[in-house]
């Protein structure tokens, strides 16, 4: 029986749940903070947008790899298990750009520090969504996906609060000192968690777990797996690189407002993403529940606001305006889309293997990040932001298209449909 398991541990145990989220919750702000640290720093220092792009390749290369192994390593150890390593890593990260020599903060070695972190952020965040499905009761979809919202958004809602520390630190204390903070920030939560977390596990590890069962052979989970990566290619393709140099060069803010911005945007974003029950939930007969053609017409809505910003930027409307207020919009729409993914990825889920599902998931995940975080440099120096947007509209639509192939509710009172089933035990 793999993590995820429901018959030989009791769901509920609070304390841990809280502990795991709480360490979460502090990796996410020191991995907010440290990204604008090393954006706006390295912009300083004269880098082209295709440059700063390259700094953070392996942070997202690493994601992909993170979530294959890390769901693996937590199915046969547990979930704690990853949760400390992840916490481990982040200090390592951090340090390494705190203590290094001024001469080394050069590509390479901030590209490896950045993998560190991207590592260090899949194994928390696996640990984390995979724990949501020990404590909800099974049958509680309601339960379940308020859950899984209320932690996405908070953990948004935080990372827009360490784009904020991140900005903060740098006008205050300068770049390395402030990431040795944040390094002093995730001991913190791995001491705490060390010492007051009980048992010896979080979930029922399972020593004989494969690795070739993270490749899912679960339908649903392929498709929305699939979907995940364009949501997340269309966000990234514009807002990692593109939309903070353009504020920034084009606009004219400096960065201290462009780090207040995003940070606002991205706190907003993960407020809407915990309230997505209250507007997303569809009034069905039974349940309610977001399904696959929530997810679809979502996207097709979504698809519209990148196109539209780009449209209103070609013709020459005040960039300020447009950018800031189109990027509301987007963000409010891009929230749902995302709480409905998260909260049906663990409706998918195969009990017995959730953390090697969601592992597999949150890696597609980091497939779209590096594919926009490669085009948000090169769209960007090739034609500036309105090509990043059209491209980004593109990527919403296929996602669009590939959620019209996930299960719908219907689909699951109708006997026989292809519906995600549990895999049988190896």
């Amino acid at each position: 029986m793999a993590v995820g398991a429901t018959t030989a541990e009791p769901r509920g145990d609070m304390r841990n749940y809280v502990l795991v989220t709480g360490a979460y919750w502090t990796d996410t702000l020191v991995d907010g903070a440290s990204r604008m640290l090393v954006l706006f720093y390295f912009d300083q220092l004269g880098y082209s947008p295709f440059q700063l792009a390259t700094l953070f390749l392996l942070y997202e290369f690493f994601g992909i790899v993170t979530n294959l192994v890390g769901g693996w390593i937590a199915a046969r150890s547990g979930l704690k298990t990853t949760l400390f390593m992840g916490l481990a890593v982040q200090i390592c990260a951090q340090s390494m750009l705190g203590f290094a020599p001024e001469a080394w903060l050069v590509v390479p070695y901030v590209m490896a520090s950045q993998a560190m972190s991207g590592i260090a952020k899949d194994l928390t965040k696996m640990s984390s969504k995979s724990a949501v499905k020990l404590i909800v009761p099974k049958g509680q979809e309601g339960a379940l996906y308020k859950w899984v919202a209320i932690l996405t958004g908070s953990k948004n809602a935080l990372k827009g609060v360490g784009f904020f520390l991140g900005g903060l630190l740098l006008t205050v204390v300068g770049f390395q000192t402030g990431v040795l903070i944040l390094a002093g920030m995730a001991a913190t939560a791995l001491i705490s968690v060390s010492i007051l977390m009980r048992g010896q596990q979080l979930g029922i590890p399972d020593a004989k777990a494969k690795f070739k069962h993270m490749f899912s052979n679960n339908r649903a989970v392929n498709i929305l797996a699939g979907a995940r990566i364009f949501l997340f290619a269309s966000r990234d393709v514009w807002f990692v690189v593109g939309l903070p140099v353009f504020l920034y060069n084009v606009v004219g803010w400096n960065f201290w407002q462009v780090g207040i911005y995003l940070a606002v945007w991205v706190i907003g974003y993960g407020i809407v993403q915990a309230s997505a029950p209250r507007f997303v939930r569809r009034r069905a007969e039974e349940g309610g529940e977001p399904d696959g053609r929530t997810a679809a017409w979502l996207a097709f809505v979504l698809a519209a606001l990148p196109a539209g910003i780009a449209l209103a930027l070609s013709a020459n409307a005040d960039p300020t305006a447009v950018v800031v207020v189109g990027l509301i919009f987007f963000g409010v729409l891009f929230a749902m889309n995302s709480a409905v993914h998260s909260y049906l990825i663990l409706s998918y889920a195969d009990n017995d293997k959730v953390a090697m599902n969601v592992g597999f998931y949150y890696m597609a995940n980091a497939v779209g990040r590096l594919a926009g975080t490669v085009l948000s440099g090169l769209l960007y120096e090739w034609n500036g932001l309105t090509a990043c947007l059209w491209v980004s509209a593109g990527f919403v639509v296929a996602a669009g298209l590939l959620s019209l192939m996930l299960p719908t509710r219907s689909a699951q009172r109708t006997p026989g449909m292809d519906m995600p089933q549990a895999e049988p035990a190896s």
